[in-house]
């Protein structure tokens, strides 16, 4: 009977993986479509690849378990696959360097502050974070609009010769952090 159980078990695992794999090959839309942003500051190109989760109705920031994104605990800045933000130079991100490469962009919410993460291990599902590969964290305070974002948004703004502001929003809430240039 054992031996039945585990092959009826692996029967049904590898039915699912080939259910999944058919739906990521039939094209269906995702319910959180991926985007993207780019722009050149100076000589160096940010690009950031996320994908765009709507609000639905749902109660977002806040303390607890009735928060999709609770406050003090780690969110992938986004749906599905890990955030990536990539610079093609090195940076400062609100004055702490922040050498050239691809990171996935984790964030810990909270009502006054927000923690930024640029972590080492890009190339991952969202929800697989591993803060020993952690290559900087900062600080910064949270915005809120008058205006509501149905659906998560990155954008960059404010952009000069040498710097420019990225900025995640979402429902009401708008996170942003400086990136500057490292002249070489």
């Amino acid at each position: 009977m054992k031996s039945f159980s585990r092959i009826a078990l692996c029967f049904l695992l590898l039915t699912m993986i080939g259910v999944s794999a058919a739906d990521a090959q039939s094209g269906r839309p995702r319910a959180s479509q991926r985007g993207y942003v780019e722009q050149t500051v100076g000589s160096t190109q940010i690009k950031i690849t996320y994908h765009r989760p709507n609000k639905k109705g749902r109660a977002l920031w806040g303390e607890g378990k009735d928060f999709l994104v609770p406050y003090g605990k780690i969110w992938r800045a986004g749906a599905n696959e890990a955030t990536v933000i990539e610079f093609t130079e090195d940076v400062t991100i609100d004055g702490q360097p922040l050498a050239t490469g691809k990171y996935s962009f984790y964030t810990i919410p909270g009502e006054k502050e927000w923690t930024l993460i640029f972590n080492k291990s890009w190339d991952q599902w969202g929800t697989v974070y591993d803060q020993k590969s952690d290559a900087l964290r900062v600080t910064t305070k949270p915005t809120m609009s008058t205006e509501s974002k149905e659906t998560l948004g990155y954008y960059i703004e404010d952009v000069a010769a040498n710097s420019a502001v990225v900025v995640l929003a979402w429902d009401k809430a708008k996170i942003a952090f400086k990136v500057e240039t490292v002249g070489k």
